[in-house]
């Protein structure tokens, strides 16, 4: 009880020499009575009377910012040495008050909800732990370090993608440019100052920039998976691969190399897709796995891939590489994988094939006539492929699809030989026209 009595005397005295200081101005006097204050209650281990005297200091009148700065960061050290999970919350919950519609102090005020997050978190409160922290626009911060903004909105992005709010996530994954990363971290040191404000360190827990792409990346490939786009969570991987400390170790590189050929080949058959599948031959590390070199290579080469061959082959690595990656990837790849090699299979026919029959076409891809039927209407449908069927006759007719290139180039070709029959055709009327004056005047 006297301690009690003593604690509140030593705070009424030092109330009273932050009164004195605040009024004459003394911005230095008036910081240290009030951090004394704090100090004294983090002495006494008062938790209640700490979160108290937070309020009252910083609700005195014409109070100064340098002191409620100097509160709120002299208060966030002591969030950690609170005795238990309650008495945390509430001091994190009166700091958060504190700073509330303050813009000197919103760097504190993220920090600290970041914080509250990941104790709802622990407590199984992922939706509140996700709305807590899209209350926070951290892109807005000028003088928060471009590090720590990045690994901010890189935890709001998982904590929506941990509650499957996919449309959240893909909001907040647009406020991050993969250029960001591409920036040199020596070159970034010597900016001091971002507009006007000095531009804060980031806190030593946050990672470095190429840990924040990775982190980036992998938030990019569980969003993409959800979709089952093949092609960009191939370039995902392809842009994790390309990190330093990635290619330089064996062991890192050869897992996402193949991870990259799987998904290469799961993609379906476009410009961009051909680019990735050529790039990745070429690489010299692809020799470290010369199985999936050669499974690449024969989804390069026009021709025929039997499918049984190759997933008996290859059905037990493939299982183990997707179940990795985990969520409803693995139940449709299996299934993606084969519609892709019959997709290879009708290309590789409309090369060779002009006109051919429908149970030629069946043969060729081992499926039955209404399968065969169904593919190369999926790949008419997705201008893929341009086809025409003969029921009756049961004969197809192919032709290679042309992209907007060889279509103007056509074209081209066409309105030239156009001019050039008007030319010689206005240079035939002429000539009779001449020829008919001249016998005129004879």
């Amino acid at each position: 009880m006297e301690g009690g009595n003593s604690l509140d005397s030593l705070i009424r005295s030092l109330l009273n020499v932050e009164k004195q200081a605040r009024l004459e101005g003394d911005v230095s006097a008036t910081k240290k009575a009030a951090i004394d204050i704090i100090q004294l209650c983090y002495q006494a281990k008062a938790w209640k009377t700490l979160n108290d005297q937070v309020h009252v200091l910083s609700k005195r009148r014409g109070q100064l910012k340098q002191v409620i700065i100097a509160i709120v960061q002299q208060a966030m050290q002591y969030i950690d040495e609170t005795p238990d999970v309650e008495t945390q919350i509430d001091l994190i919950k009166t700091l958060t008050d504190v700073t509330a519609g303050k813009i000197y102090v919103e760097i504190e005020r993220a920090r600290l909800v970041r914080k509250l997050a990941k104790i709802k978190e622990e407590q199984g409160e992922i939706a509140k732990a996700a709305d807590l922290m899209q209350g926070i626009a951290v892109e807005t911060f000028g003088a928060m370090a471009k590090t720590e903004k990045i690994a901010f909105i890189l935890e709001q992005v998982r904590l929506c993608l941990d509650c499957q709010d996919y449309v959240r996530a893909q909001i907040l994954l647009r406020k991050i440019s993969p250029r960001v990363f591409e920036i040199d971290a020596s070159k970034e040191k010597k900016k001091h100052k971002e507009g006007d404000n000095i531009v804060e360190e980031a806190p030593a827990e946050i990672p470095s920039l190429l840990e924040l792409k990775r982190s980036y990346y992998e938030l990019m490939i569980r969003y993409h998976s959800h979709n089952n786009e093949y092609l960009e969570i191939c370039r995902c991987y392809k842009s994790i691969y390309d990190i330093p400390s990635v290619k330089e170790d064996p062991a890192q590189r050869v897992q996402v190399l193949r991870k990259i050929c799987w998904f290469i080949i799961l993609a379906k058959h476009d410009p961009m897709q051909s680019s990735l599948l050529n790039s990745t031959l070429e690489d010299k590390n692809l020799s470290e796995i010369q199985n999936f070199r050669v499974l690449l290579k024969q989804i390069a080469t026009m021709e025929v891939i039997q499918w049984t061959s190759l997933w008996e082959a290859y059905q037990a690595e493939f299982e183990n590489e997707i179940n990795m990656i985990g969520g409803s990837l693995g139940e449709k790849a299996a299934q993606d994988l084969k519609q892709r090699i019959i997709e290879h299979n009708i290309l590789v026919v409309s090369k060779y094939y002009s006109r051919i029959t429908m149970k030629q076409v069946a043969k060729l891809l081992c499926l039955s006539l209404e399968e065969a039927e169904k593919h190369l209407s999926d790949m008419v449908e997705s201008k893929a492929l341009v086809a025409k069927i003969d029921r009756p006759m049961g004969i197809v007719c192919l032709q290679t699809a042309k992209d907007s290139n060889e279509v103007l180039n056509s074209w081209a070709v066409n309105l030239e030989k156009v001019l050039d029959h008007v030319e010689k055709s206005c240079h035939q009327i002429q000539k009779e026209t001449m020829v008919h004056k001249a016998a005129i005047t004879v």
